[in-house]
């Protein structure tokens, strides 16, 4: 059986009840057969050097690497994961500079081929499996509501992004090539569909001038702090939320669905009962 998140609210209740419960839907999901057997398969094909050739002819080894790093659905892009590789070796190769996309990046420089071999430590097979697991189950949220998987990738992601005491221009740039993470910052924003069509480093100004103005920082870093992180997700899931109409978390809403025929929380609440 597939599984399938708990997840009875939308907005911001959904992602408060989802944070309670994380850890535990994150074990059943981790445990389920099919994560189970992509575990044993990567950790059966790591436990000897492989080469470029092979990593990049086995989808299912590709699939499982990628999602690891939030490259949902690149394994089918063999020549362009190829091209990463190669320019993490050469110094002089600026592909992973120009694609701006910090996932590649984070990838390839833990891929790290040599000689045409990927070795892993058992600690790197081990740190790339709970990559995957976690990344799958956000996948798996995504099915249910797409906004709170933009929410639960925002909150594993932004302090790697904005916590490491870049500047606020390196900073910007990186939240604009991480898809997730700017998808997020730009509904909390408010910003216009338009914004994507001006110039990266306007989109990088203006993005840095909005966040400050928006959220109260004095420089993007602080995004990494809890209580920011807080603000963001809650302002994108409120805003989200007013645009979509009422919801199962809208007060009044099971009055609502009496009419409208879509009154079935009561039957989940069973379901739900083991994680709450």
């Amino acid at each position: 059986m597939v599984f399938r998140p708990a997840i009875p609210l939308t907005g911001v209740a959904g992602s408060n009840f989802l944070q309670r419960t994380l850890d535990r839907q994150l074990a059943t999901f981790s445990n389920s057969p099919a994560v189970a057997n992509d575990r044993e398969y990567f950790q059966n094909a790591f436990s000897e050097p492989i080469s470029v050739d092979d990593f990049i002819a086995d989808r299912r080894l590709l699939r499982i690497s990628l999602t690891a790093f939030g490259l949902v659905g690149e394994e089918n892009k063999g020549g362009f994961v190829r091209r990463a590789l190669e320019s993490q070796v050469d110094p002089d190769d600026n592909f992973l500079r120009r694609i701006n996309n910090p996932d590649y990046v984070r990838f390839a420089e833990e891929i790290n081929p040599q000689d045409g071999l990927i070795t892993l430590s058992p600690e790197q097979i081990q740190s790339i499996i709970q990559g995957f697991e976690r990344e799958s189950f956000e996948v798996a949220v995504g099915d249910v509501d797409t906004n709170l998987r933009l929410d639960l990738n925002y909150r594993t992601e932004i302090s790697r992004l904005a916590g490491d005491g870049a500047s606020d221009e390196a900073i910007a740039f990186r939240l604009l090539g991480s898809v997730p993470i700017r998808t997020v910052l730009e509904g909390a924003l408010g910003l216009p569909t338009e914004f994507s069509q001006l110039d990266v480093e306007r989109q990088a100004a203006d993005l840095e001038e909005r966040i400050k103005t928006t959220f109260g920082v004095s420089s993007l870093s602080q995004l990494s702090e809890p209580d920011k992180i807080d603000q963001v997700t809650r302002r994108f899931l409120a805003i989200q939320a007013a645009q979509q109409g009422p919801n199962f978390s809208t007060p009044g809403f099971s009055a609502l669905s009496l009419f409208t025929g879509v009154g079935e929380i009561a039957s989940q609440n069973l379901f739900l009962s083991r994680f709450t």
